[in-house]
């Protein structure tokens, strides 16, 4: 039982666990919203190195802990890394995630978060399967729960196991071949000298295994014998029932089924683009009001745009355009998978090779390579910057529709528990207008006049039998652009003037000005800039967008066929407005909010602290426990003179000479011992103490006289030891 395995051998072993655990990661990719799985393969390896090449815990540690930050700072956190950047970003995530630990609400955990505890998970396997490898050598079980499942996942999933199946089976011959070889070897005491000048142990188990991989591969086949689950499980995961929260993180996301609840502020850039000025960053549109949140109505129908030139006309030709181009740069890790571009797209350009696809219904584009949807990190749009006339607008009446007889049912589609108020408070609030520009301007510019108060923070969820809208419209009268822009959409379709609700972002800051006044500025848009408004439609012009969300203005261009503009019309509130909101509130979420975020930031930072803080006093009190505990033992001989306690101090005194060095030795008399310490500190405290010890244990009590001795002689070794 005493022969050493040879390293080679352990580490081909230990190399099969590898591939095995690799076997559990490749699916990540298909089954999870992961685009940098390469990532986590690498530190995977950096783990399993570290493992099998045995450097010790004090060395490990910090170096998997290096690791785990490094990635963190390459997919997530901006600025330099450890920098104040860098740490701002980390704090708020931290003050984020544990708010939403304590309040239960997992799915809301951010992606960073949720990195950190696969990263953890990658930690904990690489050493668990070392041990069942390599010192255990069990590996049956984790090859079961192996092949079970990639079996579950190429059953229930859109994953494809079957190449993951044939690469375990192989891998899993090989180790257990090689595993039952060190088992027979262990146990038979033979010496591995042998192995070293023989080969032929290798060649029965390498024929085993191909010849079993080609039957197999070979072998005829069953069919599926139960109906693919796959298109069922989609089905459900995009179209089925969201759940409430009371804290979001926010940024852009694509379930709308469930609106409502706060959110907590989150600057972190999500890309870079050069334009000549502001504009909405257009993403995608929804039609169908749930009356709690919003979903589509068809499924996803995308065409192919040849050469990038996209065919998608949200407003007609007869608009007055200006060309205009502009560069979108993602930062880091942070690309869609679906086009960020402005109104007016003419066509999109890209270094690699990529298909664009467009879905006409929902102005949706999605960006394709293999046939796979990817997300870019640059592109080059092209588009046709749209300025609507305020008079042709007003100039459409109410039943001027413009659309087919369908497409006018789906943007004035509402549900049937919508409550009747909700239709009425938009009938009133129209009451003096006489054409759709006016009515859509009069139900815009409402909230701004009636004490509506724009809120990201313990913003209320609709209870079950209760309407989103009309939970905003007559009970809360608080909420962000979500509120904002839903409730508009529904009090048009209410006076069937279509409309429709549509996601992306707002034009962000200016981090870089132009050289001269024509030149384009550079925008940093976060995810803090995510929102959603509103798209009226008018015949003769198209989808006009509007923006009824408080502090907000509207970045889309009127202007009068007189030649002047519009914007003071349009954007500004007027002289009643003016008096509830700033004059230069123009983004809720990243400057009304300001305090919120610092005090996320701040509230984070006290976390952080406390956090180290409570470990720093802990290592403290680990640290010197002996002190601390040599004051306790003390105290309590002098206020309980008996056996039992002078006992329990002599083994205390035994525990802490061998945590300093000294041990008592198996075999060894406490005389003995007792001896050794004396002479090792140069004193005569033990031996007495040893002989009192004994006495006391055979006849169970103390001589009261001789206890300031042992107490002294006791204290005196005590500080010689700690000393």
């Amino acid at each position: 039982m005493n022969t050493k395995v040879p390293f080679l051998f352990t580490s081909l072993l230990y190399i099969c666990a590898f591939l095995l655990f690799l076997e559990w990661l490749y699916p990540v990719r298909e089954i999870g919203d992961v685009t940098n799985l390469t990532v986590f393969i690498l530190y995977t390896l950096f783990c399993f190195l570290l493992s099998m090449l045995h450097v010790t815990w004090w060395l490990s540690i910090p170096l998997k802990g290096i690791g785990m930050l490094v990635i963190l700072d390459a997919l997530y956190l901006p600025g330099p890394f450890l920098g104040s950047q860098w740490m701002t970003a980390l704090a708020t995530q931290i003050s984020f995630n544990v708010n939403v630990l304590f309040s239960g609400q997992w799915h809301e955990l951010t992606p960073m978060f949720r990195s950190v505890l696969f990263l953890i998970m990658i930690w904990m396997l690489s050493y668990l399967l070392y041990y069942w490898f390599i010192v255990m050598k069990r590996i049956f079980i984790f090859i079961m729960l192996t092949f079970v499942y990639l079996s579950v996942l190429d059953t229930f999933t859109a994953y494809n196991a079957n190449m993951a199946i044939v690469r375990t089976f192989i891998v899993s011959f090989a180790a257990l071949g090689m595993s039952h070889l060190y088992k027979v070897v262990d146990q038979e005491s033979i010496r591995f000298a042998w192995l070293k000048k023989a080969l032929f142990w290798t060649v029965p188990l390498v024929a085993v295994i191909a010849l079993s991989t080609l039957i197999g591969y070979a072998a005829p086949k069953f069919s599926p014998q139960w109906p693919d689950p796959v298109p069922f499980i989609q089905n459900v995961a995009e179209n089925g029932p969201g759940s409430g929260s009371t804290v979001r993180k926010i940024g852009y996301g694509s379930d709308d089924t469930r609106l409502g609840g706060g959110f907590v502020q989150d600057d972190t850039p999500i890309f870079h683009a050069t334009a000549m000025n502001d504009h909405y960053w257009r993403v995608e549109t929804k039609d169908i009001y749930t009356g709690k949140g919003w979903k589509k109505s068809d499924n996803a129908s995308f065409e192919p745009q040849p050469n990038g030139n996209i065919s998608l006309d949200t407003f007609q030709d007869s608009v007055k355009t200006e060309q205009r181009m502009t560069t979108v740069d993602f930062q880091k890790q942070e690309a869609m998978q679906k086009l960020v571009y402005p109104y007016g797209i003419d066509n999109v350009e890209t270094a690699q090779p990529t298909k664009w696809l467009l879905d006409n219904t929902f102005d949706e584009i999605r960006p394709e390579r293999n046939g796979k949807a990817v997300g870019l990190s640059q592109y080059t749009v092209t588009y046709e910057a749209p300025s609507f006339s305020v008079d042709k607008l007003r100039d459409v009446s109410d039943n001027d529709s413009g659309l087919t007889e369908r497409v006018q049912a789906r943007y004035t589609q509402l549900p049937s528990s919508l409550p009747d108020r909700v239709g009425e408070l938009a009938a009133e609030i129209t009451a003096q207008d006489d054409n759709r520009y006016d009515k859509a301007k009069s139900l815009e510019t409402y909230f701004g006049r009636n004490g509506f108060t724009y809120q990201i923070q313990n913003v209320p969820v609709p209870d079950e039998d209760q309407d989103y809208v009309d939970q905003f419209l007559f009970h809360s009268k608080e909420g962000y652009c979500d509120n904002y822009s839903t409730s508009m959409t529904v009090m048009l379709r209410s006076l069937d003037i279509p409309a429709r609700w549509v996601k992306g972002f707002t034009s962000g800051k200016i981090i870089q000005s132009g050289d001269k006044p024509n030149d384009d500025d550079v925008y940093e848009v976060t995810n803090a800039n995510a929102h959603s408004w509103v798209e009226v439609y008018f015949p003769g012009s198209g989808w006009v967008p509007f923006e009824p969300t408080q502090g907000f203005s509207n970045l889309a261009d009127f202007h009068n066929d007189d030649g002047a503009t519009e914007d003071d019309e349009l954007n500004a509130p007027d002289n009643e407005d003016q008096e509830q909101q700033p004059e230069e509130e123009t983004e809720p979420e990243t400057s009304q909010n300001a305090e919120s975020a610092t005090g996320w930031i701040r509230n984070g930072w006290y976390i952080l602290a406390g956090i180290l803080l409570i470990a720093v006093a802990a290592w403290l009190a680990y640290r010197w426990r002996f002190r601390w505990m040599t004051a306790y033992v003390f105290r309590k001989l002098q206020r309980k003179n008996d056996a039992k306690a002078f006992q329990d101090a002599y083994h205390y005194l035994l525990k802490a000479l061998a945590h300093y060095g000294m041990p008592k030795y198996p075999g060894q008399t406490l005389r003995e011992f007792a001896e050794q310490v004396d002479k090792h500190y140069n004193m005569e405290a033990m031996k007495p103490l040893t002989l009192y010890y004994e006495r006391v244990l055979y006849n169970n009590e103390l001589y009261m006289r001789e206890t300031n001795d042992w107490l002294q002689w006791w204290k005196q070794l005590m500080d010689q030891i700690l000393s």
